[in-house]
Formats: structure tokens, C-alpha cells, sequence
């Protein structure tokens, strides 16, 4: 989805400034908004892919206007009401009018760490070799779908060179929606600065980006 959340290469956005690593949170606000945030996904009714498109659906003014937990906020709140685990008038009031969905699992306290510690697999077997080789010169295709995919606009039918083949993972496009894991092999892709960015750029700059395979055309 050509998303307000794809930024990359955009110019009049003004510097990025670093924060120091210490300071993760602004308001104690934050902080509960990203425990209702892993405790509704731990749930397991959607997606990690599923929430990220939920936050890059998000209207171009609210995402660029609002904090970064306010866009987890806004987003969490549009995903439980599209799940049907809260109403749009539950929101409204603040309060429950409806009994709770029964939810796959339940994320209890004492087993957040654990759980964020162990992370969630996204590896899969192969079942079939890489198409393409480390070195190799390939083509990003072209794609403007109305659904999740993490290709970058700026590197759309920019020819790179394959720097790593990663192994098998989950398909991100496909696994936002419901449609199944379809697994694919994810490379690192690295771009030189004026492929990127024309003959202005600099020369010495090259980008990396991690793509799934059929992100990748050959180059012919």
C-alpha cells in the first residue's frame, strides 16, 4: 500500500532527530497503549502484518499529525472494531455494552517477558531452491496495490544486486489479510545512490533493502 507510513526518499519532512535510547515512552499513556497493543495481539484473532496495515490505513492528516503511540492508539482502535471485539459505541462511551469475545489465548502478566523474549518465528522451511543467487543484478517490479506489502515506492523497478539470500519467511502481503503464510525467500537487495536517485546523488551512497522473492524481477 503506497501508505503516509512510506516516507522514504520524500523530501519536506524536516531532520530526523535521535532520541537518547533511554527515553522510550513521553506520557504513562504510551506505556498503556502498548500493553493493550501486545496484549490484544497476543490474543492471536490477527496478524502482526494485519496491525501494521492497520497502521499505515490510516488517513495521510491523522498519521502525520499524531505521535507515535497515538498512531498505535488509533489504529489498535479501528482493528478491535473491525474484529468485532469492541463496537464503535463501546469507544464512544469508554465502557463494555456487549459481552466479550471469547479470544484464541490469553496473555497473562507473568508471562509477557518470557513471551516478548521468545519472539515469534516467521522462518519456514523451503520447498523450493532461491531463484536468484548472491551478486546476481535484479529488478524490483513495479506494484501499486491497494493491500499490505513491505516494498518500498522509492526502489519500484530500480535494479539492485542480490548482497544476501536470508532463508525462507512468512509473506507479509498476503499474511495482513488472511490469505495464508506463502512462504518465499527474503533477500537483501543493495541499490547504488544514483540508481536510486539520479545522477545528482551521491555516488558513494547505497541503500539495502529486504525483499521477498517475488518482489524480484530478473534483469534482462
Amino acid at each position: 500500500m503506497n501508505g503516509p507510513q512510506d516516507v522514504g526518499g520524500m523530501m519536506g519532512f524536516g531532520p530526523v532527530v535521535p532520541e537518547p535510547e533511554a527515553v522510550r515512552f513521553h506520557a504513562d499513556w504510551e506505556k498503556r497503549v502498548l500493553a493493550v497493543t501486545l496484549a490484544a495481539s497476543a490474543t492471536g484473532v490477527w496478524t502482526i502484518d494485519a496491525m501494521r496495515f492497520s497502521r499505515e490505513s490510516l488517513p495521510p492528516a491523522m498519521y502525520y499529525g499524531s505521535s507515535y503511540y497515538r498512531i498505535w492508539l488509533e489504529a489498535l482502535t479501528n482493528r478491535l472494531i473491525a474484529e468485532g471485539m469492541v463496537t464503535a459505541e463501546e469507544v464512544a462511551a469508554g465502557a463494555s455494552r456487549e459481552p466479550a469475545r471469547s479470544v484464541p489465548r490469553v496473555l497473562r502478566a507473568e508471562a509477557v517477558g518470557p513471551a516478548l523474549a521468545a519472539g515469534t518465528r516467521y522462518a519456514r522451511e523451503p520447498s523450493a531452491p532461491a531463484r536468484f543467487s548472491v551478486n546476481e543484478a535484479v529488478r524490483m517490479r513495479v506494484i501499486n496495490l491497494p493491500t499490505h506489502t513491505r516494498l518500498p515506492r522509492y526502489v519500484r523497478g530500480k535494479v539492485g544486486t542480490v548482497e544476501r539470500a536470508h532463508g525462507v519467511f512468512v509473506l507479509p502481503d498476503t499474511n495482513a489479510h488472511g490469505l495464508g503464510e506463502d512462504p518465499q525467500w527474503l533477500y537483501t537487495i543493495r541499490f547504488g545512490g544514483t540508481e536510486l536517485w539520479g545522477v545528482e546523488a551521491d555516488p558513494t551512497l547505497s541503500v539495502s533493502v529486504d525483499a521477498w522473492e517475488s518482489y524480484l524481477e530478473p534483469v534482462t
